[in-house]
């Protein structure tokens, strides 16, 4: 992997972050991507310092669409060939559907669905089909189960997994290999650290560190695994949901509605 480049967005904080430190510590050079005044600057230097990489970075909103041409207009200019793409870049929420106004949800959908879509276009177009290339898209098992006040997340993820799944039959047999990262709940935030720290049972033993799911992640990623799911405990709740009627899955879902509504 010397000389490759590797393009993460969101990569200021959370799980982003950790794909910028596990992959520079791979030696594997960075393009950052995130929104301007997230700290991109400051986590470029700190890379650079401790583990000699190269570290570009772009500070852009990526819900305008000026935003994918110009990441890879940028690379380009500077003679850089892409060779992973991390769309790890998304926006998640935690309420009643009627919380939360229009606004929010058209910037939800455009961050998690067109996003990866159009940046995935971008990069295949500019991959050196000599070369092994690698496009790791961040999902979620909330794309697999139904989870109440995670609606249109939900529904995001669930197309990240189908778009995915397509891809992989596409591209099957060519020099791109692609990956479904299905993570369960991260400690990306200190918001979500504390409410983590709430959970009991089996539902605090799923929560994982964004470091250790990074590093999961790039793994699978690098050996082509077309589904990463950290965790053991949650990879025994995915073949769960597999064997589990409808009926039965609905009804506990249902019990877990009625426990959020009386909280």
């Amino acid at each position: 992997m010397i000389n490759q480049t590797a393009i993460i967005t969101g990569a200021s904080e959370g799980l982003g972050k950790s794909f910028a430190i596990e992959l520079a510590s791979r030696q594997i050079n960075l393009v950052l991507v995130s929104l301007p005044s997230s700290g991109l600057p400051e986590l470029a230097s700190f890379i650079r310092k401790n583990f000699e990489v190269k570290v570009n970075y772009l500070e852009i909103d990526l819900t305008l669409a000026e935003s994918y041409p110009a990441i890879f207009n940028y690379l380009s200019d500077e003679q850089i060939t892409a060779h992973l793409l991390i769309n790890n870049a998304g926006l998640g929420n935690w309420s009643w559907f009627e919380d939360l106004n229009i606004g929010f949800y058209k910037k939800q959908i455009e961050l998690n669905v067109i996003t990866p879509v159009l940046l995935t276009r971008l990069f295949l177009a500019q991959t050196d089909t000599s070369a092994t290339s690698y496009i790791l898209n961040v999902g979620s098992l909330g794309g697999l189960f139904v989870v109440p006040k995670k609606q249109v997340y939900g529904a995001t993820k669930s197309f990240i997994r189908y778009f995915t799944k397509c891809l992989q039959l596409e591209l099957h047999g060519s020099n791109v290999k692609i990956s479904l990262l299905s993570p369960g709940g991260i400690n990306t935030k200190p918001e979500l650290l504390v409410m983590n720290n709430k959970l009991k049972g089996i539902s605090k033993a799923t929560i994982m560190e964004p470091g250790h799911v990074a590093r999961i992640a790039v793994d699978g990623l690098l050996k082509g695994k077309k589904e990463i799911i950290p965790g053991m405990i949650n990879r025994m709740l995915v073949l769960l949901n597999s064997l589990l009627p409808a009926g039965v899955k609905e009804i506990i879902i249902r019990q877990r509605l009625a426990t959020i509504i009386k909280s």
